[in-house]
């Protein structure tokens, strides 16, 4: 490739990353956090334990490798 290209190519690619940093850094806005849901969260905790338990189960059951 032709160095002129390779800098061409080059410097495109460095003034389009710092356009990007430009907008990022102007439109710094803190994301806005919903609400705790805290039945939902022990809903789902809930869940993942019994997933967990069943999973327990079936491999001791089947010869698994809790034996």
């Amino acid at each position: 490739m032709d160095k002129k290209k390779a800098a061409a190519a080059i410097s495109g690619v460095f003034a389009y990353i710092r356009q990007e940093e430009e907008a990022l850094a102007s439109n710094q806005v803190a994301p806005r956090q919903s609400p705790q849901n805290n039945w939902g969260f022990s809903g789902r905790q809930d869940a993942m334990s019994m997933r967990t338990l069943m999973q327990l189960r079936a491999l001791r059951s089947s010869g698994g490798l809790l034996r």
